[in-house]
């Protein structure tokens, strides 16, 4: 994954060129390129070239693009809002930079990069929609094949959509107030009777149902999804999720949601944490149960943002209850949850046909009282046990099992910041798990899986947690033997 404080060396403009000029010097491909991309926008194209090849005469011939046919010469490039250097000689290319930077003019050298004052990008062109994909001229060929795949996902009737929507603004912003109201129509517009008249060709009718939706004086009604962050990874978030991120009025996010993650959603949605996290609850679950109530009665879009799977003990039982008592519109959105996460990254079979059939989700305080859960009797039987946030009853979880039965020597595997590229794993046996308690160096949520099916595991990239158990008892060793 890239580094959150990763900074860009060329920083993303869209330069106004309606009507004006941008000079091209040069008469081969690398020109003729060029001119192809500046030619799908509404400036004046001026190529320099005193000898250009049959190809970019044609080209000039059918767009009406200026042809200066003579030697090249610095007042040539009077009056342009850009310059490309694009001759293929490189005595040339490094004059006309030298030139336009004399003028003031931002000057792109095709293929030199350390001439370039700007890059130009690889364009999905929906006018009046553009998506530029730019790589700081260091890998064009990945720049076009994202451009490629951007394009597929666009629908060609979305320069359409966006030339209505322009239309319709100055009367949305008249007749809306800003906030909630304008933003939900234009959801609605982008995403509703509009878009889809004008997906089938249906201009006319694309209007009408915009016009109709503008008057609408329906109030808006709230819904919350409850969607499951994921085990931290920001691109293990579902599709579903990162759209609701998109459309939120506010997100309500648990502490261990990563920022990444909270990020992923509208710049302008109101960001409210709202802790829940072991020794620190900012929040509690009626307080959290009765804003998500506050919020749906305001007509607010929210996302509850649920580390892992928001069904897997996060605790949307109660949630789901008080908003139906409510009369508040919810949805669930699965999330990963990070039994599976740490699984994948230890490569590691949940189910063994032949050794393991079923599977326990539990917490480690699942087995702090009196009398074993009933589950205790499956993973006798050989189910594989994932336990969550067991760190610190890793000891107790051990005790008791083996005290009902289960083999000291069954294997385990255990992950701290499942998914995340800081992640550490560890693997060992029921009787070395004891050690995790005394792991201070352990900050982040562990999960503990246990079974049979662990034993099939990749042991290759974890530690072994036996050395730390090892290392416990000769600490107390030493300790005892001092004066």
């Amino acid at each position: 994954m890239p580094q959150a404080n990763a900074k860009l060396n060329a920083f993303p403009v869209f330069v106004r060129v309606e009507g004006e000029a941008v000079a091209i010097v040069g008469g081969g491909d690398e020109a003729l390129a060029k001119a192809r991309l500046i030619g799908q926008s509404s400036a004046v194209l001026r190529i320099i070239a005193q000898n250009a090849e049959p190809e970019l005469l044609a080209f000039i011939a059918q767009s009406g693009a200026s042809h200066v046919a003579a030697a090249y010469d610095a007042s040539q490039l009077e009056g342009a809002v850009m310059v490309f250097a694009a001759s293929g000689d490189e005595t040339l290319d490094r004059r006309v930079a030298a030139d336009a930077r004399e003028l003031g003019i931002p000057v792109n050298a095709v293929d030199r990069p350390e001439l370039c004052d700007f890059f130009t990008p690889a364009l999905v062109n929906r006018a009046p929609v553009a998506i530029a994909i730019g790589t700081e001229g260091a890998g064009p060929v990945l720049a076009q094949m994202l451009r490629g795949r951007i394009d597929q996902m666009l629908s060609p009737s979305l320069g359409s959509l966006a030339t209505l929507a322009a239309s319709l603004r100055g009367a949305a912003e008249k007749l809306l107030p800003k906030g909630n109201a304008r933003r939900r129509f234009w959801n609605s517009f982008f995403q509703g009777a509009p878009a889809h008249a004008v997906e089938a060709g249906q201009l006319s009718q694309a209007h009408d149902a915009a016009v109709d939706l503008l008057l609408s004086n329906a109030p808006a009604s709230g819904h919350i999804a409850l969607v499951g962050a994921g085990p931290g990874a920001e691109d293990l978030l579902t599709l579903r999720a990162h759209r609701l991120l998109m459309e939120a009025d506010v997100i309500v996010h648990d502490a261990l949601v990563p920022e990444a993650v909270v990020a992923m959603g509208r710049r302008d949605a109101e960001r409210l944490p709202v802790g829940k996290r072991k020794g620190c609850h900012s929040k509690s679950q009626a307080e959290i149960n009765a804003l998500l109530v506050e919020l749906g009665q305001q007509g607010k879009r929210v996302v509850r943002l649920k580390s892992g799977d928001p069904l897997v003990f996060g605790r949307a039982g109660e949630e789901m209850a008080a908003l139906r008592d409510a009369g508040i519109a919810y949805e669930v959105v699965p999330g990963v949850t990070a039994a599976f996460a740490a699984a994948a990254d230890f490569e590691l079979p949940l189910t063994l046909r032949g050794v393991s059939s079923s599977m326990v989700f539990t917490t480690g305080h699942d087995l702090k009282g009196n009398s074993l859960p009933d589950w205790a009797k499956l993973a006798i039987s050989g189910a594989t046990v994932a336990v969550y946030m067991g760190r610190s009853v890793a000891a107790e979880v051990a005790g008791r099992l083996i005290e009902a039965g289960l083999s000291p020597d069954t294997a385990v595997a255990v992950v701290e910041n499942a998914s995340l590229a800081n992640r550490r794993r560890f693997h060992g046996t029921l009787a070395d798990l004891p050690s995790l308690e005394a792991r201070g160096d352990l900050s982040g949520p562990v999960m503990t899986i246990i079974g049979d099916a662990v034993a099939g595991a990749n042991f290759e990239r974890s530690e072994p947690l036996a050395a730390h158990r090892n290392e416990g008892a000769a600490k107390a060793a030493a300790e005892r033997v001092q004066p």
